[in-house]
């Protein structure tokens, strides 16, 4: 989920420019998977003056490098953190989707870059395992396969990237609710609202314990609040008019950067197709869950993880249903709407007649009420978001 500040930051803040940098090209690590995968879903065709586009962003587990063991759990080559990113094909609006690590799937079968089959599993396993049994490529066919979403590029960054990022930004303001004191893991964080950075921001996002209610999908809502706040940042921080801390936050994000893009140049590209999505317009849901004992500590799917899928395959903006547990890159830092932080102008799914409308049993939107454009709810809110009520707020550790 951290790379979605990469990707946020980097394509939706208008950074085209930093195609000129081409020495940061040097810093990108760049695998193709394409070959690794197999009976990959098709990609529907849809009206926009651009392709939608679908990255798959993950965030290694590894604690091997200085300063990635904060929270002190093993790794083994994990996948920590795991977002798929939709950006619309007429870019007006992005959003991240979010599948906690523990969550409970049979994975399927996986390739080595050689053709060697990695056979799938007969019984469930976490979410993350599939990275640990094939890497990137595996994770992709995980998502491919049960989604039925194609992704077009992959990107993976660990914790020593996200950590210079924050730095390159001069910090990122959070809300914490209470001290959180834990030696059993090292995490010591003081209660307020104040910016962040270094260690003290890679301690926030990969703390676990003695904060919000301790699972895994809440821990994944208080990291969308902080990439949230970090985005806001970054758009209101006159970064253009800042070349060297551009090139800084650049640097700090393509530094040892895995991925399938073809370099800083083509990251550009999308950047230039869509820097006119604004703060409001970028959300962060996470996969429908309940608990579950198929696997420990586990969490799996609800059936409405369908219908979640269902709008990224037709490039539609999230539906009401999603919004209500929705984060916005807009909203506050304790995880409550600001002013004109709902959908795309003209209602929940980016309509142009202001009819705010929700998904019918096969996905498509039907019904709805009328309202105002941006006003999805149509009693004058903030496209009907709130933000996070205060019961969810504190499951997240969030004030």
């Amino acid at each position: 989920m951290i790379l979605s500040s990469l990707l946020g930051l980097g394509l939706l803040t208008g950074v085209g420019v930093v195609a000129v940098y081409n020495n940061l090209n040097g810093n990108i690590l760049h695998e193709e998977v394409a070959d690794q995968l197999r009976n990959r879903p098709e990609k529907e065709a849809v009206a926009g003056p651009q392709e939608p586009l679908n990255v798959l962003v993950m965030g290694s587990d590894s604690r091997s490098g200085k300063g990635n063991g904060i929270d002190g759990e093993s790794g083994g080559g994990l996948s920590d953190t795991t977002i798929l990113f939709h950006l619309s094909a007429d870019r007006t609006f992005a959003y991240g989707i979010s599948i906690p690590r523990d969550t409970a799937v049979m994975r399927p079968t996986c390739y080595e870059d050689d053709g060697t089959e990695i056979p799938g599993t007969s019984g469930y396993v976490k979410w993350n395992e599939a990275f640990a049994a094939g890497g990137p490529a595996c994770t992709q066919q995980q998502v491919e396969q049960l989604t039925g979403v194609r992704i077009d590029n992959y990107v993976v960054v660990d914790f020593n990237q996200f950590k210079d990022m924050v730095n390159a930004l001069d910090g990122v303001e959070v809300c914490i609710p209470q001290d959180i004191d834990d030696p059993a893991h090292d995490v010591h964080l003081e209660a307020g609202t104040r910016e962040i950075k270094g260690n003290e921001a890679l301690t926030y996002v990969r703390a676990r314990y003695r904060i919000g209610d301790g699972t895994d999908p809440n821990r994944t809502r208080r990291q969308q609040a902080f990439i949230g706040s970090m985005i806001n940042k970054a758009l209101t921080a006159g970064m253009l008019a800042r070349p060297d801390r551009l090139v800084r936050f650049m640097s700090a994000a393509t530094s040892s950067l895995q991925t399938d893009f073809n370099g800083i140049a083509e990251m550009a590209d999308i950047a230039i197709t869509a820097k006119g999505i604004g703060a409001g317009n970028i959300k962060f849901v996470t996969t429908p869950w309940v608990y579950s004992d198929k696997v420990s500590a586990g969490i799996e799917w609800t059936s409405e993880v369908d219908k979640l899928w269902r709008l990224v395959r037709k490039d539609r903006p999230l539906t009401a249903e999603f919004l209500k547990d929705s984060l916005s890159a807009g909203d506050k830092p304790d995880g409550t709407a600001s002013a004109g932080t709902g959908g795309p102008s003209g209602g929940t799914d980016g309509a142009t007649d202001g009819t705010s409308q929700s998904p019918s049993n096969d996905g498509s939107p039907s019904g709805g009420t009328t309202g105002t454009p941006g006003d999805t709810a149509g009693d004058g809110t903030t496209n009907g978001r709130t933000g996070l009520s205060e019961e969810a707020r504190a499951a997240a550790g969030l004030c």
